[in-house]
């Protein structure tokens, strides 16, 4: 076995294991300076809408060999006051070109800013492309885009109220806010364009973070089924032994689903300059990377404080702590029985689950894990033949009669 599948193995059954829902004040704290910064930078900055939301005038043309300020003065001698300006180059595909953002103009104004445009930066008439979008139909997008957030987040949380509980749902909400606020913070922040595509992405990656917060959550409730009635585990070692065996799962999901995105943002943006590639993969790289994040390390230490609060609970945690000499531990193994049957049949986790010895199996006999034919990572070693004659047991050869 590779180490990386050693590793699979070991978190998922429980011989390798990070106290993910243990720390959780290590997760909030760093998670709450990230808000913090991006709120700063939120309030101090604030977004920099697109045109389809605040409305205006679009001007765009080719670059003559003009700088920024000088296209900022020509159109500014026009009579239209604050233009944005922007040098939008495109490396290897047609020449650099200017983009100037103004407020809305009437047909008249316009005309004039293109005549200046043609006058004295050496720009013919049908080079210069001209966009308006009114004030209104901007604050049109801006409050359909804030509906579909709303009704996207008031599905989630029927949606995950249904199928777990309520305490899952306001969990996975949390989480959901917390990708939100840190893309929107990051936005304000990097000074990008709030566009449609913006809107897009969001409302994809919030998606994406509810799909892995909801893997997780599968594996929590399978895990936490019937603990009430024992003492061999608390509901946050259960919940935090769920997060383990999906990790390796939530790592290559991300990986994979980043790295096409890093091509749109950094080569399709970068190199090529396409403004709605950058608007939508901006939005998807952050929202991707945060909504794993928040599905490991936020949502589910959530839920295990939630839960830990119930009688029931509360009861487990003595009988555990009576169990383990008044301490409980960070993590505890899984049971070999419930990793196997929880795996799919025939599958290399279940193969892998059914060699892996019960907890306490080796101390019963007077053995440690090491002695008692356990590999470093978690992998029984099967005895040789003499080994088992030597102890009584039949080595599997036919004697001669």
């Amino acid at each position: 076995m590779s180490k990386l599948g050693a590793l699979g193995h070991g978190l998922y059954t429980g011989q390798v294991s990070f106290d993910f829902v243990g720390r959780w004040r290590r997760w909030f704290t760093i998670s709450g300076i990230v808000i913090i910064v991006g709120l700063i930078g939120l309030g101090v900055r604030g977004l920099h809408l697109g045109l389809e939301f605040k409305g205006g005038t679009q001007f765009s043309f080719p670059d003559k060999g003009y700088s920024t300020s000088q296209v900022r003065d020509v159109v500014a001698g026009a009579g239209v006051s604050d233009p944005v300006v922007q040098h939008l180059s495109r490396v290897g595909v047609g020449e650099p070109t200017f983009q100037v953002e103004t407020k809305p103009l009437d047909k008249a104004h316009a005309d004039a800013v293109v005549q200046a445009i043609t006058g004295k930066l050496g720009v013919s008439a049908n080079q210069v492309s001209t966009t308006t979008v009114g004030a209104s139909w901007g604050k049109q997008i801006t409050n359909k885009a804030v509906q579909s957030l709303i009704v996207f987040l008031i599905a989630v949380v029927i949606y995950l109220s249904l199928r777990y509980e309520w305490k899952m749902a306001i969990s996975a909400m949390i989480a959901l806010l917390h990708d939100l606020v840190i893309t929107v913070g990051i936005y304000a922040l990097v000074g990008f364009d709030v566009t449609p595509a913006t809107v897009i992405g969001l409302l994809t990656i919030l998606g994406y973070s509810l799909y892995d917060t909801v893997v997780v959550f599968d594996k929590v409730r399978e895990n936490t089924r019937d603990i009430v009635g024992g003492s061999r585990m608390t509901y946050s070692q259960a919940a935090n032994l769920a997060v383990n065996q999906t990790l390796a799962r939530s790592i290559n999901t991300s990986v994979i689903a980043l790295l096409p995105v890093a091509s749109l943002l950094f080569v399709g943006a970068g190199l090529l300059g396409a403004g709605s590639l950058k608007d939508l993969a901006l939005a998807l790289f952050i929202g991707l990377a945060t909504g794993t994040y928040s599905s490991i390390f936020v949502a589910t230490p959530i839920v295990a404080l939630l839960k830990e609060r119930e009688p029931q609970f509360q009861a487990l945690a003595k009988r555990v702590a009576t169990r383990y000499g008044g301490r409980i531990p960070a993590t505890v193994p899984a049971v070999a029985g419930a990793v196997a049957s929880s795996a799919p049949a025939g599958s290399a986790e279940n193969a892998a689950a059914a060699a892996a010895p019960a907890p306490g199996a080796a101390e019963s006999a007077g053995d440690s894990p090491a002695t008692a034919g356990m590999s470093s990572a978690g992998v029984q070693r099967r005895q040789p033949a003499s080994s088992r004659r030597r102890s009584g047991r039949p080595s599997g050869k036919k004697r001669r009669r």
